[in-house]
């Protein structure tokens, strides 16, 4: 593994058929995650952040996350998650049971096995439910005119890759010199639904 880029070859397992959908959200199994790692990397290993009082989740009095890291080939990732309930909405500090941290926790591991690479592309516009992001105040709301993120980019790249499409074309058809000139906005009402739909009519 040393003369390969470890991200490139974990960014390149096909994790579909091994994640799941709830509440609009794509989930990926922790312990599959996990073990796919240690095939590849045996000497990863993850962290579990505690606070200052030893518990396994951090709170401002209000609600409560957990902070995560995984570390490969001597390179830590760190992932922050919010302890949610089944609506994917913050739960607050009474109502928190350990059950909910411990999901908070594989999810929050999951996604910094993500990081590295494993499962990444999942995750592109899949951060939050479309639900709610209209119930988010404007200042936290995502910037249609942003750029896209690496997870963006990987998520288009291997749609391209699996639908067999002509880069060129595809540039030409979205008006861009680069994928990485995307925007946001672009990404999810132009780009996304073209090729997921290019990918549903190979499939019949």
């Amino acid at each position: 593994m040393s003369d390969k880029n470890y991200f490139a070859v974990l960014n390149a397992i096909n994790v579909n058929d091994k994640t799941e959908k709830k509440n609009g959200l794509t989930y990926l199994s922790w312990a599959w995650a996990w073990s796919e790692v240690k095939k590849l990397h045996p000497t990863a290993t993850y962290t579990i952040y505690e606070n200052a009082d030893g518990w396994n989740y951090h709170t401002d009095g209000k609600t409560c996350w957990v902070k995560t890291g995984v570390t490969i080939n001597s390179i830590e990732h760190i992932e922050y998650l919010p302890v949610m309930d089944y609506r994917n909405k913050s739960i607050p500090i009474d109502n928190i049971t350990s059950f909910d941290v411990n999901k908070a926790i594989q999810r929050s591991l999951t996604k910094a096995v993500a990081r590295h690479g494993l499962g990444l592309y999942i995750y592109a516009g899949e951060d939050l439910p479309e639900d709610t992001q209209s119930d988010m105040p404007e200042e936290e709301k995502i910037d249609p005119n942003k750029k896209i993120e690496a997870a963006h980019l990987a998520f288009l790249k291997r749609l391209i890759e699996e639908t067999d499409t002509d880069l060129e074309q595809f540039l030409t058809y979205m008006d861009l010199q680069r994928l990485e000139d995307m925007t946001i906005e672009e990404f999810t009402n132009k780009a996304k639904p073209a090729l997921e739909k290019k990918k549903k009519k190979a499939k019949k």
